[in-house]
Formats: C-alpha cells, structure tokens, sequence
C-alpha cells in the first residue's frame, strides 16, 4: 500500500489546488489534460493512502470535507515552500531573483514606476517584476509580511522592524481641496471641523490586512465615500462627490486649470515624510534585481520623480 510521502508529491497537491479552482472534477480534469476517471482515481490513491476522505461524494457534485480542505491549505504552504527554495537556489547560482515584487503605495507616481521598469528590463535581466498597488501602511505590510521585496512609499518608520532597511524617499504635502461646482468651493476661509463635517469626505482604504489600518483628514460622524487608491480619490473630488485632502504634486495641474479649489482650513496642512524600504540587512543577502533598484533610488532626481511626476488626465 502506498503510503502518505508516496501520493502527497507537488503535482498531487497541484491537482486538489485545480480542483477547487475548476469547481467540479470533470473541469479540473479537462483543465489538467486528463479523463475523469484517472482524476478521480488519483484522489482515491491520496484517501487510501491517508485514510481519510478528501471529497464528501454524497451529493451530485463532490464537495472538499474538512479534512480535504485542511490539505489543500497546507498543500498550498508547501508548494510555496518548495517555489522559494528553488528561487533561493537560482539566486545563489545566479545572483539574479527569479522575481523581484514591489510594493507601490498609491501616491507614488506611477508613470516613474514604468520609466524605471523599462530601464531595468532593457538590461534582459532573468528578473520577473511584479508590482503590487498599497496603500496607507499596508505598503509597509507587504514587505514585512514576505509579500514584497521592495516597498515605495513608506509613511511608517521602517527602521523599527527586524530584516527591514529604509530610506528617505521624500516628503509630500497635502492641500485641501475641491471642486468648484462644490458646495465648499466658496465657503468662508478658513474652514472649520464643523463645517467641513457637514460634506462628505472621501478617503482612501488602507490595504493593510490585518488590524484597522490608518485613517487621516476624516472627522467624528462624517460621511465617507471609501475609494481604493489615491487617483480614484482625485477622481471623485474631480467629480465634485467630496472634499478631501489631496497631495499637492497629483493635485497641482487640476488646480492650475481651475478644475479643483484649494481651500484653507483651521487645521494646518500635513507634511508626510514618505521612504522607500527593502528586505535584507546587508548586501551580500540582496540580489542583483534589488540592488539594482536600489542604486537607481540613490538618485535624487529618481526619488523627486516618483513624488512629483503625476500625469493629468
């Protein structure tokens, strides 16, 4: 009889990732290339072999048991596992990542971003990019959470969390502003809390994922429309849909063309100290993708682009 470390192979624990995925056997199996009959006798040799059942098969269609389900969630753990140690492997015998991840808070200029994709591939680097959209400290959260290997536009203190290095990036100031067809737009300055608390706010979720996250220029009881990302924020304060505040360096062209109005307001205008932060403590445990992203923060003109250089639309 076969036993657990005979049936419990990568492409066994593949094929259950499938099935879920699929929703059925019979598109798991067209998906994987195979007749119904061999999926479902691969999975009868993984449930001899565990002596558990994997699928309850009392209803027409078969439904992942507890049991089953436990499995394919730490099935899932192991083939990630077995993905990082063969990047590990490659990067030793390279000195190249198989794939460098970035997270990109939402305030960071996005056309930059590209500019310096573009660069880095032209060198035909064996490094995939992957960039992933953060906002508030869920950016910092993707690097220490293993999800990120360089973060852009940190607003929390990086320096305080084991393995992780940062550095300055810039600061940017935020204005409050609004449409001018806005009840607020030709409101008497300076505006107050009561004031302001009366229109609805918009604001931009934090994509952290565990605990509440960050929040900022909202009051008690406002009403608050909830948006993904700093650019649908300025969109909707475009859209006259709330007030807000908004980086001056996104917000200036719009405000140049009288598309929105900075208002004063008793509360001081924030000054957000903003920095870039990567994983590894020295640079013998960094590759040669991360180096090179590091090396071209070393510029200031780099570090000013990815503040300032905000596209209208």
């Amino acid at each position: 009889m076969q036993t657990a470390r005979d049936v419990l192979t990568p492409d066994a624990l593949a094929m259950l990732q499938a099935i879920e995925s699929a929703g059925s056997f019979a598109a798991a199996a067209r998906a994987l290339g195979l007749v119904p009959s061999a999926l479902t006798y691969r999975i009868r040799q993984i449930e001899d072999a565990l002596d558990v059942l994997l699928y309850d098969r009392s209803s027409r269609q078969a439904r992942m048991t507890e049991a089953g389900a436990l499995l394919m969630r730490e099935g899932a753990r192991l083939l990630g596992e077995i993905d990082a140690v063969a990047n590990r492997v490659k990067r030793v015998a390279t000195g190249w990542e198989p794939q460098l991840t970035i997270a990109v808070d939402t305030v960071i200029s996005k056309a930059t971003v590209m500019e310096l994709c573009e660069s880095f591939f032209s060198l035909s680097p064996p490094t995939r990019i992957r960039l992933r959209d953060e906002t508030l400290s869920g950016t910092l959260e993707a690097l220490t959470a293993g999800q990120a290997d360089l973060a852009l536009g940190v607003a929390l203190d990086a320096a305080n969390n084991a393995g992780i290095q940062g550095k300055t990036l810039g600061t940017m100031q935020f204005v409050y502003a609004v449409a001018p067809h806005h009840p607020l737009a030709n409101a008497p300055e300076p505006l107050s809390d009561t004031v302001i608390q009366q229109h609805r706010a918009v604001a931009v979720a934090d994509s952290v994922q565990r605990g509440r996250g960050m929040t900022y220029g909202l009051l008690g009881g406002q009403d608050v429309f909830t948006v993904a990302s700093m650019h649908a924020k300025l969109d909707a304060q475009l859209r006259g849909l709330a007030g807000g505040y908004l980086p001056q360096c996104m917000a200036g062209s719009y405000i140049e063309t009288g598309r929105l109005v900075v208002k004063q307001t008793e509360r001081p205008y924030r000054t957000v100290p903003l920095s870039y932060a990567w994983r590894g403590a020295t640079s013998s445990t960094q590759g040669r993708a991360l180096q090179w992203w590091l090396q071209q923060l070393e510029s200031p003109a780099t570090r000013t682009a990815l503040l300032e250089q905000h596209r209208s639309a």
